[in-house]
């Protein structure tokens, strides 16, 4: 091997161990490997930051901005309320829902999609008595696999699509990827609905969760204890005999930082905090017995008076989305009442019990908040926060501010499907006529374009253009073809769809298209072959993030409301990859040949 290809595969090797990793944001990552990329040499300084204008970043960055236009057209609310008024068993929701979240996602941002249907399907969850675990995780799967039908689904597609025109002088067209992604996603959806959600573990599968909308392992709240109230004097053991199912007391802050562990023989006294996990009807039947929560309580003015009747306060649940400015941050330091003059009750986050004081303890994504704030307002607030609100909430449509964002993006299709123009151009055209036409504001387009996202596809195409250029992925081609080298192409076939499944499991999606695009062309050329079915291969692959929460924004954004622990994925998610890599061995090859 070269200098050059033991450096960009060195460099490569410590990339994917980085975003293995997850310790810092794949976008800074990606940034990282760029600049360490010129500094060695293998990628050109005047070729650095070509990525920020190739296609395939304008392309996301465009379905990104009209996502947020349908999104906020109201035509999913009403699709969503039919559904919720005719689709009266679990099954027939759980197909429903599955089948609208995966069209949705063959035209839209797959986590915009999750958003508008998580709320809905947490009120057929409750209005049917039912546990909400059964449906989040299916609905996300359903999502994910939405996007390998269309070239816009996902960007795994796009990257590989704009990759196949630059080796081939054409591109895969808008539906080429439909020949085997609506199998694939019908397939999907079909055992997703029929099968999938039975393999769940029981602890994901207990019973409706009551007057709570969605099942959580327990809320971290703090409760004070007011004047004159009934439980002074008394302590937490005579509290609890009391309680049909008590929560979880982890302590009582007397003062300003003593912590009381000795709860058995500790009497409460007045002003003392005390600090619960719990779901939300052991917090309610504590507050019944004279607890307040510390936050409850109207906001105030300077002089102390409420400026707001507290018939206008409104308590909503909203579950932190991926890459909220809310991550890494905590209630102190965010300070939420002073900034948007909303409350935070409590915290709940699945799979790792909180044992700091709420105000200390980190917001991470997938994690539920318990809001209060006036009623006209909090939904904006949870937007601006960068959280989704977890209550279904039906908005009355605007016939021109929901044609208006149908028919552009139709006319953006049309315009790409007859090669009228490239998709990154009529998609972007379509954007800049939304802005004009007051479908969308420039604000709003910059808040909906992920810039992580941008960020890192700008960063990651020099780097797997590094691959190429050097040699360094006919280097891993050539390894794996030695391996195999009398193998079936079916087979090899297979091994570059489960390696880039398994990469995309454990680090970004599009990350693993750049890196596994080179390399699977220089695979199809040492045995022989056509790439187009190893492109495609490396599409699917790249698209199927069943077995952990960290291999796809959806997974991990259900995490929290549907009570899932972190090895829950595997048990729907093996059956359903295996699923898919049977299928796309023979199916792939079938639509585009190796000949």
């Amino acid at each position: 091997m070269t200098v050059d290809q033991i450096s960009t595969l060195s460099l490569l090797a410590v990339v994917v161990v980085l975003f293995i990793w997850g310790r810092w944001r794949v976008d800074a990552v990606a940034m990282l490997a760029l600049m360490a990329s010129v500094f060695v040499g293998v990628v050109a300084p005047e070729d650095a930051f070509k990525g920020f204008g190739h296609p395939a970043v304008i392309t996301v960055a465009a379905v990104l901005a009209l996502s947020s236009a349908l999104a906020r057209s109201g035509v999913v609310d009403l699709i969503a309320a039919w559904i919720e008024r005719f689709a009266s068993t679990r099954l027939t929701q759980m197909a429903a829902l599955s089948t609208l979240g995966g069209a949705m996602s063959g035209f839209m941002n797959n986590v915009g999609a999750l958003a508008l249907l998580m709320p809905v399907a947490l009120s057929m969850a409750k209005r049917t008595g039912y546990s909400a675990s059964l449906i989040l995780m299916p609905l996300s799967f359903a999502t994910i696999l939405g996007g390998l039908v269309t070239l816009i689904g996902t960007p795994p597609n796009v990257l590989i699509a704009q990759y196949h025109q630059r080796i081939t002088g054409h591109g895969f067209e808008l539906f080429d990827f439909a020949w085997t992604g609506v199998p694939m996603a019908v397939v999907g959806i079909l055992f997703l609905t029929l099968v999938g959600w039975r393999l769940l573990p029981s602890s994901s599968k207990g019973g409706a969760a009551g007057d709570a909308p969605f099942d959580i392992d327990s809320y971290l709240t703090e409760l004070v204890v007011p004047k004159e109230a009934k439980v002074v004097g008394r302590t937490i053991d005579e509290i609890a005999e009391e309680m049909e199912t008590p929560p979880q007391f982890d302590g009582i802050v007397r003062g300003r930082n003593r912590v009381i562990r000795r709860l058995h023989i500790a009497k409460l006294e007045v002003g003392d905090v005390l600090l619960v996990h719990g779901d939300t009807e052991a917090i309610e039947e504590l507050v019944s017995k004279g607890f307040k929560m510390v936050a409850a309580k109207d906001l105030k003015t300077e002089d102390g008076e409420s400026p707001i009747d507290t018939d206008a306060l409104a308590i909503v649940e909203a579950v932190v989305a991926p890459r909220s400015w809310l991550e890494g941050r905590t209630p102190a330091l965010v300070t939420l009442r002073a900034r948007y003059g909303i409350n935070l009750l409590a915290i709940a986050r699945s799979g790792a019990p909180i044992r700091s004081r709420l105000r200390d303890a980190r917001f991470q994504a997938g994690d539920v908040l318990l809001l209060q704030g006036p009623r006209d307002q909090i939904n904006d607030t949870v937007r601006a926060l960068g959280c989704l609100p977890l209550a279904y909430r039906n908005l009355s449509l605007e016939p021109r501010r929901a044609l208006v964002p149908i028919l552009l993006f139709a006319a953006a299709i049309v315009a790409t499907v007859t090669n009228v123009i490239p998709a990154a151009v009529a998609l972007t055209a379509a954007v800049v006529a939304l802005v004009f036409l007051r479908g969308l504001t420039m604000r709003e387009v910059y808040e909906a374009i992920d810039w992580q996202v941008i960020v890192l596809l700008a960063a990651m195409i020099p780097v797997g253009g590094a691959l190429e250029t050097t040699g360094a992925a006919n280097v891993l081609a050539g390894a794996i073809a030695a391996v195999a080298w009398s193998a079936d192409p079916h087979l090899i076939l297979g091994v570059v769809l489960i390696l880039t499944m398994t990469l995309s499991d454990i680090m970004n999606n599009a990350a693993t298209a750049v890196v596994m695009a080179p390399v699977s062309v220089g695979l199809a050329e040492a045995i022989g072959v056509n790439p187009d079915p190893m492109l495609m291969a490396v599409a699917v692959g790249a698209s199927s993030a069943f077995l952990t929460p960290i291999g796809h924004q959806n997974n991990l954004l259900v995490m929290g409301p549907g009570g899932y622990r972190f090895g829950d994925y595997w048990r729907m998610g093996l059956p359903l990859e295996i699923i898919l890599v049977a299928m796309g061995v023979w199916l792939i090859p079938w639509v585009w040949p190796f000949t």
